[in-house]
């Protein structure tokens, strides 16, 4: 079943983008599915946070989409070469968003492979954000859609994590002292039925 809107527009950002890790992310971009599990996210929380793009009230073309109400994609483009994908969450008005870093593909490999000009399957074939958006198609051309429609949308499936460890986030050392926010989380899988791609793909 879906995840619906409403699940994005709880207020605690930290704690939603912890409780993303082991979600199932899907899309069917061409007609052609991609499933994998959330493996690694971050949590930017609005205004208040130095390293989001939102800090200060900052209200742009590229910002507007983050202060709608949760459930829509925030897509942009980092270094003019790779597509971001984050979820706006929390309510109208608030800016929060939630970066998705890593996925562990369980189905669709030979999609992504194609996507990412992959000849075999490598560890990193959705590890980092590129090319998580790379290998499951996502482009700034999704940027404010849904992502709980029949294009983008998540599902708990109920996946066992093991532990999901808290970080400071990568690449903000420009924030000051929100840089050491441990506001990344990264999971650890073990004893699921999708335990071959865990270890194949393992961060």
């Amino acid at each position: 079943m879906k995840i619906p809107p409403t699940y994005f527009q709880q207020q605690d950002v930290v704690s939603l983008a912890k409780d993303l890790v082991g979600k199932t992310i899907h899309t069917n971009i061409n007609n052609e599915l991609c499933v994998g599990i959330v493996s690694e996210t971050e949590a930017y929380a609005g205004v208040g946070d130095k390293a989001c793009h939102a800090h200060l009230g900052r209200f742009t073309k590229r910002t507007q989409v983050m202060y709608e109400p949760g459930g829509i994609a925030y897509v942009y483009l980092c270094y003019g070469i790779h597509h971001l994908f984050n979820i706006v969450c929390n309510q109208k008005g608030v800016a929060d968003a939630v970066l998705i870093r890593s996925v562990i593909p369980i189905h669709g490999s030979s999609i992504m492979l194609k996507r990412r000009n992959k000849p075999k399957v490598v560890p990193n074939l959705c590890s980092g954000p590129g090319n998580f958006t790379q290998a499951f198609g996502i482009t700034k051309a999704y940027n404010a859609n849904s992502i709980c429609d029949d294009v983008i949308w998540l599902e708990n499936n109920n996946i066992e994590i093991s532990q999901i460890k808290a970080t400071p986030r990568i690449g903000v050392d420009y924030a000051e002292e929100d840089a050491l926010l441990p506001w990344r989380f990264v999971g650890e899988f073990s004893n699921t039925k999708h335990q071959k791609n865990l270890q194949d793909f393992k961060l």
